[in-house]
């Protein structure tokens, strides 16, 4: 957060906290401060995190007015919690509350490069080993069981080198120019999906009306990992030309992604019912048009993956280079960006079940990200100004959900994980339909 000050400071001791936030004519905000009387108007330059950003930002406006901090990202927002709470033990252990989100932070955004890995290789796969077969003609698919060709494997280690130089590029502009294209890819596949789907849909009366709990604790783990996408914005932010408009682009686009979401997923569900597979690109027909799809869809989450591994990125390599020389700096920076780039490859090659991997990374970081975290940090920050009792019981069963949704949904994927599978079920590409 980098801040300016548009009225003095000096008459407040010691600073309470926003309550309210109000957005005035031009760049600046009002915050609205308990116990102070005065209106302080400050113009201010978020850096949010991945998490609930409302709860975030309140949070971290309170650190600048009490600590006179002029920067604090999510882990420092927690370590600064828990150095202001009233437990001493909490207090005294605070740095391990950053330490603590920088590293769910580190597996959240490697488990999505790690997905990204099987999703290219699940489609790379049916592409080159359907050719032979596939038609100009689209026709509704049947369901056949092939012995592949090449394993799934082989696949990601080809991607491999390709992603490598990708992330060597680091200025987070160009990538910008990679992500407008990842756009253009994704939306024209996605219309194309639903322009499939929508036809000949079956009466939805002959699916069930309700799973069993066991799959409902899987879509928890795969729905937080969904809404954890929001997590790449948190670098995009502090390049962004107009950062004071950041809310505005955050909530419209994260409006428009969970109408997509929703949308996408009833309606492929009632078009393919028990056969959707894992990424519904390998339920599309085999034809030209639609293999076309899949090779769009592969382009926009090849180039999404740098986006998404620009965050581990910025936390893991300022570390490493900081214990080198000046002259090893840039071989250090490579090394570590080859390291981890290799590292979500083994990762996919050691567990390809991209549904199973979706889930366990959402409900195992994803979930304390998003529900367990921002709610406890509004309560240790806001606490002491006399939180409404509503507030306090909102934030407790956010955290209670998160906490569930974590134990259980990491227990059922854990145990989907484990048990004795066929090879043809092992990856979403066992099943090839013709």
């Amino acid at each position: 957060m980098q801040v300016s000050s548009l009225a003095s400071l000096s008459g407040l001791k010691e600073p309470a906290l926003p309550r309210a936030v109000e957005y005035v004519e031009g760049e600046a905000w009002i915050w609205r401060c308990c116990g102070c009387g005065v209106d302080q108007q400050l113009q201010l330059q978020f850096d949010p995190e991945p998490g609930n950003p409302l709860m975030l930002w309140l949070c971290i406006a309170g650190f600048f007015l009490r600590l006179q901090k002029t920067f604090v990202n999510y882990g420092e927002a927690m370590m600064y919690g828990l150095e202001t709470c009233p437990n001493a033990w909490l207090r005294t252990h605070s740095v391990w509350g950053r330490y603590t989100v920088s590293f769910l932070l580190i597996i959240t955004q490697l488990g999505f490069c790690s997905v990204y890995f099987m999703f290219m290789a699940d489609n790379l796969q049916q592409m080159v080993e359907e050719a032979h077969v596939t038609s100009s003609t689209c026709q509704p698919r049947k369901i056949l069981v092939l012995t592949p060709i090449l394993d799934i494997r082989f696949y990601m280690l080809i991607i491999l080198p390709f992603l490598v130089l990708l992330v060597f590029i680091q200025n987070l502009r160009v990538l910008s120019i990679f992500s407008t294209l990842a756009n253009i890819t994704t939306l024209g596949s996605m219309a194309l999906i639903f322009e499939y789907i929508v036809q000949g849909i079956p009466d939805p009366r002959n699916l069930p009306l309700m799973a069993s709990w066991k799959t409902f604790l899987l879509f928890f783990g795969t729905a937080i990992f969904t809404f954890e996408g929001v997590g790449i914005v948190l670098s995009l932010k502090n390049q962004m030309k107009h950062p004071q408009q950041f809310s505005f682009v955050l909530y419209l686009g994260m409006s428009l992604v969970i109408v997509l979401y929703i949308c996408l997923g009833t309606l492929g569900y009632m078009k393919f019912g028990s056969n959707t597979q894992a990424s519904i690109t390998l339920n599309l027909p085999n034809c030209w048009l639609y293999q076309s799809v899949k090779l769009l869809y592969s382009i926009g989450i090849f180039f999404t993956y740098a986006l998404q591994f620009h965050v581990p990125a910025e936390i893991i390599i300022p570390i490493v280079i900081s214990q080198v020389s000046e002259s090893w700096a840039l071989f250090a920076d490579l090394s570590v960006r080859t390291a981890l780039v290799c590292l979500t490859c083994v990762s996919a090659i050691l567990i390809p079940r991209l549904d199973l991997v979706i889930s366990l990374v959402g409900s195992v970081s994803s979930s304390a990200l998003a529900l367990i975290i921002p709610p406890l940090l509004e309560l240790i920050t806001f606490y002491p100004e006399d939180m409404s009792c509503v507030t306090i019981a909102k934030d407790i069963m956010i955290s209670m959900l998160g906490l569930l949704g974590c134990v259980f949904g990491t227990y059922q994927a854990l145990y989907e994980l484990i048990q004795p599978v066929s090879h043809s079920i092992a990856n979403s590409t066992g099943f090839f339909q013709l």
